[in-house]
């Protein structure tokens, strides 16, 4: 059975230097991004990426690293329900750089936007392909975008992958935390009934604490009600 993690008892200090974190962060890409024209996506410039872009991974990071403090028991778990071995040191850069490619190519003009951070994978799902306003079942739209994203999941077995459900600051601030729950829950069961190894999915809602846009307008709270897929590799 699926877990689906709440973040409520989540410790106060570790959000308050996320946040710090993810705040700096936006305000560097604020001014980065470039049109790629293979991709048909914003792309972060270099310079972004050198500052420290990707504040969606640097929250799931910090997230595993408080739910999880013996990573190499929980990635040795996952590496033996799933029946696969690590990424071998030297290989990580080259293994996420193929699986990086891919993503691009298949989700060209998708919606989705493809973020690379270091070794890790951001793919941020807006809710404007992925829900309907206010609900978690998926729009049958966009089955064939995820389709595609999980058969790269299923030939590059060998990460972690986070799904993080976020919402705008609309409503309260506990339906706001179990509406990202259970969107988080919708796409990672339908992840599994395609065969992604259970073991390799975390599920966590962050509900409205970690915006990407400004939740006084429109298009920044579209912005910030989103699923994000976070790739990270699983090393020797």
């Amino acid at each position: 059975m699926l877990k689906v993690i709440k973040t409520k008892g989540t410790n106060h200090t570790m959000k308050k230097s996320i946040i710090a974190i993810f705040a700096a962060s936006a305000l560097v890409l604020s001014g980065c991004q470039t049109f790629d024209p293979y991709t048909g996506e914003q792309k972060t410039s270099a310079t972004a990426k050198g500052a420290g872009i990707g504040a969606g991974i640097g929250v799931v990071l910090a997230y595993l690293s408080n739910k999880n403090k013996d990573s190499k028991t929980r990635n040795r778990k996952i590496l033996q329900a799933a029946g696969i071995g690590a990424i071998a040191g030297g290989g990580v850069g080259y293994y996420m750089d193929t699986q990086e490619a891919k993503l691009r190519k298949i989700l060209r003009n998708s919606g989705v936007s493809v973020i690379r951070d270091g070794d890790n994978i951001n793919l941020i799902m807006p809710s404007n392909i992925t829900f309907s306003s206010g609900g978690h079942q998926l729009n049958s739209d966009f089955f064939k975008v995820l389709d595609s994203v999980i058969l790269v999941l299923n030939e590059y077995k060998k990460t972690i992958i986070v799904v993080a459900g976020h919402t705008d600051s609309q409503g309260s601030e506990e339906s706001n935390q179990a509406l990202s729950e259970r969107r988080a829950a919708t796409v990672s069961v339908y992840l599994t009934s395609e065969q992604v190894t259970n073991a390799r999915i975390e599920t966590v809602g962050f509900g409205e604490v970690y915006p990407i846009s400004d939740n006084a307008t429109d298009a920044g709270r579209s912005q910030n009600r989103r699923v994000e897929l976070s790739l990270l590799p699983i090393r020797e």
